[in-house]
């Protein structure tokens, strides 16, 4: 049995051997067939546009620039590109091209400093405030503070190791020798004119001479200054906490006139501080060691006017904790800044949005955080206003951000 197996086996190699032997690339649709198989060109982008300006909103300068990324469904045969540029009329446009990497050497520079950047982060943002701020209260401390920093990045640029520096020149020597970016370049930067329409193509050729090409319109959007957070003063209701170093933790909550914003109509209306004489132990306050504290009776409240930029929209976060001796609840309202009694404040015309907390269900002095989304519309200005009823609640630790 053995021995058949063997010849079986034998026999079957040579059949095999004899047909390779009969295969001839000569032969019509005989051997490798052709490739017939083109390119499909396609590509991605991102913006990294960036811009500055003045205090009155103002475009000093910007670059439109974005990054595009080309591809094919050809991962090797030696794939070429070519990117062409166009205004919305179809005219051919010369625009500035930048290499890929420039963008990348420089965060690994900055990574490198990032003592020396953060410091140098704040001046700049201290530097176009300046300028900018009425209250000459507030210049002071700021110029006192720009100066406190400009040391400071002394000291951090004496401080850098000679590794460092040496990691940096080297980063800086790479960035010189980058060679210039081209319309061939599987990925670079583009850098358009400025705001408007244009129209991006991309040629895909590969090794055997066959090409197509993919075209998009690429919008380019006016550049826009960033949304500046608006600020909440003494937001955790803690001592000193005012830009000043000052303030006893409430300052910035007192309403313009007792008479007319109490909720009782007369008596003070200034809210109370409540203090975590043990941090640490049991339930801590959200931030700090003060919140705000609002008697049972409903005459206390909480009001502060805060600047917004009209349009955007924004998320003011707080949080509450509530006595459970009695039902009662705590009401948070964005007011319109014509807001000018606590009547008024009642009325829907003047509420931009409010959240009611009670505490039913809830644990004793335990805070928990709420949250308001609301818009600016055509306000420059909106008042959080605050006030409870039946029972002895708490406030603490305040924010704002704004919602992209």
């Amino acid at each position: 049995m053995k021995t058949n197996m063997s010849r079986l086996r034998l026999f079957s190699l040579a059949v095999l051997l004899t047909l390779c032997a009969c295969v001839s690339d000569d032969l019509a649709d005989v051997g490798d067939l052709e490739d017939v198989t083109g390119p499909t060109p396609f590509y991605n982008f991102s913006e990294i546009t960036s811009a500055e300006f003045d205090c009155e909103d103002n475009e000093l300068s910007a670059n439109y620039q974005f990054n595009f990324q080309a591809g094919s469904n050809l991962a090797v045969n030696g794939t070429k590109y070519l990117w062409s540029v166009t205004d919305s009329n179809g005219s051919s446009l010369n625009v500035p091209l930048i290499n890929k990497d420039l963008p990348i050497l420089k965060l690994l520079i900055d990574a490198e400093l990032t003592d020396v950047r953060a410091i140098e982060e704040d001046i700049a943002d201290l530097e176009f405030k300046i300028p900018c701020e009425d209250d000459p209260a507030r210049v002071v401390v700021m110029e006192a503070e720009l100066a406190t920093l400009e040391q400071a990045l002394i000291d951090a640029q004496n401080a850098l190791s000679d590794e460092v520096l040496q990691n940096v020149a080297d980063l800086e020597a790479q960035i010189l020798a980058l060679a210039p970016a081209t319309l061939e370049d599987q990925e670079l930067i583009i850098e358009f004119p400025g705001p408007g329409t244009y129209n991006v193509g991309l040629t895909v050729t590969d090794n055997l001479g066959k090409s197509d090409i993919t075209e998009r319109t690429i919008t380019v959007n006016q550049a826009v200054p960033t949304i500046p957070v608006p600020e909440i003063a003494e937001a955790s209701f803690e001592d000193n906490s005012l830009f000043d170093g000052t303030g006893d933790g409430r300052d910035s909550w007192r309403v313009p006139s007792n008479s007319a914003w109490s909720p009782l109509g007369g008596g003070t209306t200034v809210i109370q501080i409540n203090t975590d004489t043990s941090p640490g132990v049991g339930a801590d306050l959200p931030d700090g060691v003060q919140a705000a504290k609002f008697p049972p009776d409903g005459a206390r409240v909480a009001y502060q006017e805060i600047e917004v930029t009209p349009g955007a929209e924004y998320v003011l976060t707080y949080f509450s904790a509530f006595e459970e001796d009695s039902p009662g609840q705590m009401k948070v309202s964005i007011l319109s800044p014509n807001t000018s009694n606590f009547t008024e404040a009642q009325l829907e015309e003047n509420i931009i949005a409010f959240r009611v907390d009670t505490n039913a269900g809830r644990v004793d002095n335990v805070f928990q955080q709420h949250s308001i989304t609301f818009e600016a519309g055509e306000n420059e200005s909106v008042i959080i206003f605050a006030n409870n009823s039946g029972v002895e609640a708490r406030l603490d630790a305040f924010n704002i951000i704004v919602r992209q």
